[in-house]
């Protein structure tokens, strides 16, 4: 990429949240910036169509231009040091990528290991450090959608909840877990806690509106609520696995033969086919990705979905065989596709909602990874689904 160029992405990439201002009644402007080329130009209509809505102007064009001038300035300043205005060429930017790129990959995959070996840990463990566990990624999760909805790119017409009110659903969002231990039907609690949001949102000084609940509410469903089905899952399904190997040889210490439950069986097979769906879908993508699957995520392919689809089902019916968990092979296999469905709808959902906040992630708490959303978007509606088919669909059809 050319220094003009990489400039000019710069420049569009740091000002997007700005340009949501013009209305499309008004003529689109164009940027002139002579102090540092006088050909460079940043045309506003060059940004995607879901980030150009005829919303009111809260940020006039002087603001768009001081801003693109401090960013101008700020890149002039490396010249002392041998900075981009003419002293690197592309090759040497090409090395600093793949430099980042090293580092990026290296930070995935030391972080993703510490992660997984420590979740892991936490599952086979369950009850309260399992939920306690569960909670804390609900509230931190719940954070990071709050600030998302405040991005320029979603908040630009439509006005955020107060931040007490975001503050106090992740607070709702970190007790939902822990009650879901004790009281396993949630009921009643999910829907006091929308009561008292709602409630909130009515008696603030400001004039409340529809998007404020909306967003709120949602908030409280897809942080707090969802996730409390992986804690009925591993916790509440208490009945022993007897068929499984493991119980014979399990030390005391860590429960003996009744510490393998339905529940740890249906949870371990669940969490191990949906890191399965994403490492098949990922590879598949890139060597033999071709066609798009869906507009909300171009990266993603028809063929790496596949990849993911085969991947997650191998691996479920290949647990089964081990924890002798469900019985059937066709159970199994139907086990794996739900874990499949589940885990591709969160993560298109989500990317709707980072679509919408003109953001790559949801955060920047793990490296290499973004955001706690970012790690779990795959698991928020795949412990319902879970949950469902060895409640529901197991009795029905047998297992």
């Amino acid at each position: 990429m050319s220094l003009t160029a990489d400039l000019h992405f710069r420049l569009q990439h740091n000002l997007t949240p700005l340009l949501h201002t013009f209305p499309r009644s008004h003529s689109v402007p164009t940027l002139l910036l002579p102090r540092f080329h006088s050909s460079l130009r940043l045309k506003l209509t060059s940004l995607p169509l879901h980030c150009r809505r005829p919303h009111v102007i809260r940020r006039n064009l002087a603001g768009v231009v001081a801003s693109a001038e401090e960013i101008v300035g700020s890149v002039n300043e490396n010249d002392d040091e041998g900075g981009v205005l003419g002293t690197k060429d592309d090759n040497s930017l090409g090395l600093e990528d793949g430099d980042k790129k090293r580092r990026d990959l290296k930070n995935r995959l030391v972080f993703g290991i510490g992660i997984g070996v420590s979740a892991g840990g936490i599952v086979l463990t369950g009850g309260l450090l399992f939920a306690v566990f569960v909670a804390v990624g609900s509230f931190m999760a719940a954070g990071e959608y709050f600030e998302m909805v405040r991005n320029h790119g979603i908040v630009m017409g439509i006005i955020p909840p107060p931040r007490f009110v975001s503050q106090l659903c992740s607070a709702f969002c970190f007790l939902m877990p822990l009650l879901t231990l004790h009281f396993v039907n949630l009921d009643i609690a999910a829907s006091s806690f929308a009561f008292i949001l709602a409630l909130v949102l009515i008696l603030q000084r400001e004039k409340p509106c529809f998007t404020q609940l909306s967003n709120t509410i949602f908030g409280l469903f897809y942080c707090g609520y969802l996730p409390c089905f992986w804690v009925k899952l591993r916790c509440s399904l208490v009945v022993p696995s007897i068929n499984t190997n493991f119980n014979t040889f399990w030390p005391i210490l860590f429960g003996g033969s009744i510490h393998w439950t339905v529940g740890l069986c249906a949870s371990l097979i669940s969490i191990s086919s949906i890191i399965a769906a994403d490492t098949f879908a990922f590879l598949g993508g890139k060597i033999f990705g071709h066609t798009s699957l869906t507009n909300i995520s171009p990266k993603k392919t028809l063929e790496g979905a596949f990849a993911g689809l085969t991947g997650c089902v191998c691996t479920a019916v290949m647990l089964s065989r081990i924890l002798c968990w469900p019985a059937s092979l066709p159970s199994a296999a139907a086990f794996g596709i739900l874990n499949f469905v589940g885990s591709i709808s969160g993560d298109l959902i989500e990317s709707i909602i980072k679509r919408d906040a003109c953001v790559k992630d949801s955060g920047d708490l793990i490296p290499g990874h973004g955001g706690i959303l970012d790690r779990v978007d795959s698991y928020v509606f795949t412990g319902a689904l879970s949950y469902s088919f060895v409640i529901i669909c197991l009795p029905l059809f047998g297992v």
